[in-house]
């Protein structure tokens, strides 16, 4: 199929690098304009140059609502038509729990959990207004749906995005405006270079990874796009309020360790 997202607008926030670039590049390509919404604008300007006309850049700080309300009034371009918007901008922090700053739980919980609500809130009036409905698709995690010894803060903040994603869909269906939320696996992405350092090289970091998913590897910022897609096209029409898990079968139940 093409032009799956024919004469729609869309927002997708983290767009200078990783899932948020590779969606832009999909959306784009299957006939959607794009405001690439982040706080690196080098890195968006960069993602706006490999798309061509159907993208624009937008500095955007998720965590500031006066940042919100600015890029609703003047990034959607004089008809003010908000289809899609992709809440993807997100950080992480690994580590001993008990280690774990304020400052870092805080900039975690600024960035994945209120960086969500603001767009998600200020998304449905926008899509209101236009009276089109409207698909938002939020960034979680599997660590959204299950905890980790060394992620506490990050797996707290894309739990919370999980139900916000509910509630907000809840909200929304009145209005024919659908929330739902994306959890990846491991994806091999800037989001992973943090870690690095903690082994031989990013070859190994990854094959490590890759050994707990099923399918044999980790996720690509390509491969969590087109779940994406899906979520934002009207093909996914009567989905609201769902959990999508792009896991490769990580979550789907215990490894094959009783049969000797």
């Amino acid at each position: 199929m093409a032009d799956r997202l024919e004469g729609k607008t869309a927002i997708v926030t983290g767009g200078a690098s990783g899932i948020g670039r590779a969606t832009c590049k999909l959306f784009a390509d299957e006939g959607a304009k794009i405001v690439v919404a982040d706080i690196d604008m080098d890195g968006a300007q960069a993602t706006v140059e490999s798309i061509g006309a159907a993208a624009c850049p937008h500095a955007l700080n998720v965590t500031k609502e006066e940042a919100w309300e600015e890029l609703m009034a003047s990034g959607l371009g004089a008809e003010k038509n908000l289809d899609i918007l992709v809440n993807c901008a997100g950080i992480g922090r690994a580590g001993s729990f008990e280690e774990l700053s304020l400052e870092d739980w805080n900039a975690m919980v600024a960035v994945n959990l209120t960086g969500v609500f603001l767009g998600c809130k200020h998304a449905c009036k926008a899509m209101r207004r236009a009276g089109n409905g409207g698909s938002i698709v939020n960034i979680s995690s599997i660590a959204g749906l299950v905890g980790g010894s060394d992620i506490a803060g990050y797996s707290a903040t894309k739990g919370g995005v999980t139900m916000l994603s509910k509630s907000v869909a809840l909200h929304g269906a009145r209005h024919g405006i659908r929330c739902n939320s994306v959890h990846p696996t491991y994806v091999d992405s800037e989001m992973l270079d943090p870690i690095v350092d903690a082994f031989p090289d990013r070859e190994t970091m990854l094959a490590g990874m890759a050994q707990e998913v099923p399918i044999g590897r980790v996720a690509t910022p390509q491969d969590i796009a087109y779940t994406i897609l899906f979520l934002a096209s009207d093909e996914s029409a009567m989905v609201t309020g769902s959990a999508l898990v792009a896991d490769g079968g990580q979550l789907a139940g215990l490894p094959s360790k009783h049969s000797g």
